[in-house]
Formats: structure tokens, sequence, C-alpha cells
């Protein structure tokens, strides 16, 4: 059996690749159903593209985890700690970037707290975001990986549906309204605010008429999103336990429909809803995650089907982590370089190089302002994976 199932790679390269994708629309107001989040409740073909990240977080997590148990519980905690703070720092940085800001022609220094503007100018205190995608990557991992490393694969699969259940009675219970399952009511959000303060949340558009601070990837909200870590180092697991057998792709398939089965009967009770990341929501899902990896080790694997497409997406998994940051960076430091321009009242405005391509480029294919949002996503997404293409010419992998 091969030590790696090049599926796998696969199946991380291009959920990269959505990533960039759906994070990058050239105007966020003008987006295909399909590559805008649900609003909060509900799953879009969008809203599987994190949770799948998480799932290959754990399967590669799989592959490592003899090598911990090899060299010992010191070696254990020297990568899995170094690794968990550097993914969370990053994160941290990436929400405080680029560090200054516009203000009356001026650039300043970004404090960690200041006074932001919402949508009609009224003034309110905000400050920099603590929480975000890659520091909720660091969490579900470090936790994930204690539980993974400190027990047996069936042990930690019985825990992963403890800790679901468990959520799902705090989410019910805890609640503050009668139905706890709404954005007001869930519970975690007052746990958030309590320990970050809610100045340092993301603030959403405002409920009842005033701004809202909710994070969608809050600490609370992390608890069912290890379980998505758990999920897929088990499956992980199964993999490399089975070989490259048809036994192992049917048992897949078997277990991905009662995953995604459970997790559609689960909704009726405890709505799915990435926001929440609902244990219904995780279970769901993996189901769906565990049906495509199935898919692909059954063309990859075992039909040897490997054309462009796979090369396309692998070139993205072997330097995973680093193009998502530069997805992010880039746009960030690119907003203090401005370009005078005017808006369509003739207005005059400042534009960023991504912005300025948008609005001059993509903007005018067509008149559905939805598909020159989409070009321009996805002309990103062939940049940047120029880049990743580049450092595997040269054979650069930057890891954490």
């Amino acid at each position: 059996m091969n030590n790696r199932f090049f599926s796998l790679d696969i199946f991380r390269g291009a959920t990269v690749a959505l990533m960039i994708l759906v994070n990058n629309p050239g105007n966020g107001n003008f987006v295909f159903i399909p590559l805008d989040h649900a609003e909060w409740q509900g799953c879009t073909p969008t809203d599987l593209v994190f949770p799948f990240f998480l799932f290959a977080v754990g399967n590669a997590m799989a592959f490592v985890m003899p090598k911990f148990h090899q060299l010992g519980q010191s070696y254990f905690f020297k990568k899995v700690i170094k690794r968990s703070i550097l993914i969370f720092i990053i994160g941290l940085l990436l929400n405080w970037c680029p560090f200054f800001i516009w203000d009356n022609n001026q650039l300043i220094l970004k404090q960690w707290s200041f006074i932001n503007k919402d949508a009609n100018g009224n003034l309110f205190e905000d400050g920099v975001r603590i929480l975000g995608v890659l520091q909720r990557i660091a969490i579900c991992y470090f936790f994930a990986a204690l539980i993974a490393y400190y027990f047996k694969p069936k042990t930690a699969l019985i825990i992963s549906s403890i800790i679901l259940l468990i959520y799902w009675l705090m989410c019910w219970s805890l609640g503050t309204t009668s139905n706890p399952y709404t954005i007001t009511s869930f519970f975690g959000n007052n746990i958030d605010i309590a320990i970050l303060s809610k100045n340092h949340l993301l603030h959403i558009d405002k409920v009842d008429g005033k701004v809202f601070h909710f994070d969608y990837e809050g600490l609370t909200s992390s608890i069912a999103a290890i379980v998505q870590v758990l999920f897929g180092y088990y499956v992980g697991y199964y993999i490399q336990k089975k070989g490259k057998t048809y036994e192992m792709l049917s048992n897949l398939f078997v277990a991905g429909t009662m995953l995604l089965l459970v997790g559609y009967w689960w909704d009726m009770v405890f709505p799915i809803s990435k926001k929440m990341w609902t244990s219904s929501y995780t279970v769901y899902t993996t189901g769906l995650a565990i049906i495509t990896i199935g898919v692909l080790i059954y063309l990859i694997e075992f039909k040897n089907i490997k054309g462009v497409w796979a090369r396309f997406f692998d070139v993205f998994g072997k330097n995973s982590l680093f193009i998502f940051v530069l997805s992010g960076f880039l746009p960030r430091v690119f907003k203090l370089i401005r370009i005078p321009d005017f808006d369509a009242t003739g207005k005059p405005v400042f534009l960023t190089p991504f912005s300025w391509f948008y609005e001059h480029i993509c903007k005018n294919v067509a008149s559905d302002l939805r598909i020159g949002s989409l070009l321009y996503a996805i002309i990103l997404i062939f940049f940047y994976w120029s880049i990743c293409y580049l450092l595997d010419k040269k054979k650069i992998y930057i890891k954490v």
C-alpha cells in the first residue's frame, strides 16, 4: 500500500482552490447563490469548503500520528503546540494586516482598538478581530491532535459523538430565547463576548437597529468543528488500515451516505448552520466529504485517471496553507495602494490594484454583474495557482 494516497492530496488542493474562489468575489454583493454562504441556517456549496478543509487536516493527521507515537510525548507536544501557536498567530496578524490605514489622506497605525463607522456612518467601538479561519484551524487541530494521540481511533470516534451530543444540549438548553437557534439567542455569543470582548469579534449588519457583534469562527462554535478534524482523522486511519481495496471504498460510501442521512434527520431538531457550526452541520458535511473522497479514490487510485485537473489541484495541495494566507494577505496590503478613479455617479474615489482590475476589466464583460464577479475570482485562482506552480517547480514547500 502507498504511504500516501494521491487522491487525498487532490482533495486538499481542490478545497483550497474553492476557498480562494468563494473568498474573493469581485463584488460580494453580486455572487451566484451556490457561491454565497447560507444566511443563517442551511448549507450551500460554499458552506462545504471550510469543513472539508478541517476534514483534510484530520486526514493528514492520521498519516503523521504513528510518527508522533514512535518519537514520544515530548516530540508530539513540541510539534503540535508549535504548529498550533504559529497558525493562530499568523491568522491574528492577517486580521491586523496591513497595520496601517488611510485616514484623511494620511497613513496611520491601525490600533488594537479603534472607532469605526457602520453602513450609515454611525460611529461605534471596534477593534482587531482575534478569531478567524486560521485561528479555528489552530484550535481544532490542537484539541483533535490531543484526543487522537491519547485515545485509540474507535475511542476517539466515541468521544467525537459525545462532544456533538453535548454541544447540541448546550445550544438547546443555554439559548437565550424560546428559539435557541437564532443569531440573537445563540448561547455561545455571550461567552465569546465575555472572553474576547465584543470589540474584537466580527461585527455584522445591524440587528434590531444596532450593530451586532458575532464571530462566525467563535470559541464556542469551535467545539463541534474539533469533531470535524477527528472524523477526518478516523477516515484517514481507516484508509491506511484497509489499504487500496474495494472493501475500504465500499465502506466509505456506506459511511458517507449514513452520515448524510443522519445530518438530514438531525437538521429537523438541530438546524444545519455553519454560523453556529451545529452538530448536524458537522455530521452532514462529513458525510459529503467522505463521499467526495471516495469518488476521488475510485477515479485516481483505482482507475488511475490523472489528467490535467489532478495536476492542477495537486499543485495547490502542496502549499495549501501558504497560498491561503497569501490570498488573504495581498488584498489587505494592496489597500495601501490608492489609484484615483470615479464611481458610477462621477464622484472621486480611490481603488486598490485588485479593485481597479475588477471595476475596469471583469465588471464590464457582461450586464449580469455576477458574471464579472465570478470571472474575477476565477482569474485570482489562476494567479495564485501560478505562484504555487513556480514554488513546486523549485521544490519549495512552505509548511508550518
